[in-house]
């Protein structure tokens, strides 16, 4: 029986832009805060058919042979049976993912003790 190989689908916000790319393997970086994601995979339908946004997808990452996303910016990971389209979506156009709020500088009077 052949082994099947997982795919992940990565969901993540940079720059005001939600991506959704699929991947065959991702994990946990060396460097601290990051998820690593290598093996990209695009093109999941018919080559007949050109999706824009896909095209774009492919573009940036075209020549990339793995990507450290800090994990901040990761909305969702699943494992799906089959890869999908892979996009970018402006996070700010009637989409109601947003990024996660940061303090802005705000320190704890006295180190945190009263």
């Amino acid at each position: 029986m052949a082994e099947i190989i997982p795919i992940y689908k990565i969901i993540f916000l940079n720059q005001n832009k939600v991506y959704e790319l699929y991947a065959k393997a991702i994990y946990q970086s060396e460097m601290y805060g990051f998820i690593e994601a290598e093996e990209f995979v695009f093109g999941g339908r018919s080559q007949m058919i050109v999706d824009p946004g896909e095209e774009k997808l492919k573009s940036e990452f075209s020549g990339v042979s793995r990507s450290y996303i800090p994990l901040h910016s990761i909305i969702r990971i699943d494992e799906v049976e089959k890869e999908g389209v892979g996009k970018i979506v402006d996070a700010t156009s009637g989409s109601n993912v947003s990024a996660f709020p940061l303090p802005g500088g705000a320190r704890p009077v006295n180190g945190g003790k009263d």
